[in-house]
């Protein structure tokens, strides 16, 4: 994501999705950004909160579970969406929705070959080749690789909505 910090707005709202305990929600925030970190694990969402309290940055961060068919995302809430090591495929069209007009969405995520690698194992979890281009349409994509990156396999995008 650090490689793409200039493509981002200096105000407006993101939207960071399975944040865990927050580390992008965190630099969202600290860029000018108000944060929505949303993750189903409430001792993550708890530590999120306290870190945000603590550095007074503009962060909400929620308990839900993005699975259970409401995700909940709104239609163009936020100019920028980070999804980072999460992967449930029925959610891209609520992300799409999520997003502004010229909003950025930047995804990552494991591809099946980090199975040979370690976790996550679980084909459910994990990208096919060249799939991630296709889950993110019709946004256009601005940046993307594929392959080994920091000894993981992964695939990313940075996509924008016109």
């Amino acid at each position: 994501m650090t490689d793409h910090a200039h493509l981002l707005p200096s105000s407006g709202i993101a939207l960071d999705v399975a944040c865990g305990r927050g580390r992008h929600a965190l630099w969202l925030a600290e860029r000018g950004l108000t944060v929505r970190a949303i993750d189903r694990d409430g001792e993550a969402v708890a530590t999120v909160r306290a870190e945000a309290r603590r550095r007074d940055l503009q962060i909400i961060a929620e308990q839900r579970d993005l699975e259970n068919g409401n995700a909940g995302l709104g239609v163009e809430t936020a100019d920028v969406i980070v999804v980072v090591h999460y992967l449930h495929r029925p959610l891209f069209p609520a992300l799409i929705r999520a997003l502004r007009p010229r909003g950025l969405l930047l995804y990552e995520t494991f591809t099946h070959a980090q199975a040979l690698r370690g976790k996550p194992t679980n084909p459910a979890f994990l990208l096919a080749p060249g799939e991630l281009m296709q889950l993110v349409q019709p946004l256009d994509i601005i940046a993307r690789r594929e392959g080994v990156f920091e000894d993981r396999d992964v695939a990313s995008v940075v996509a924008k909505r016109e």
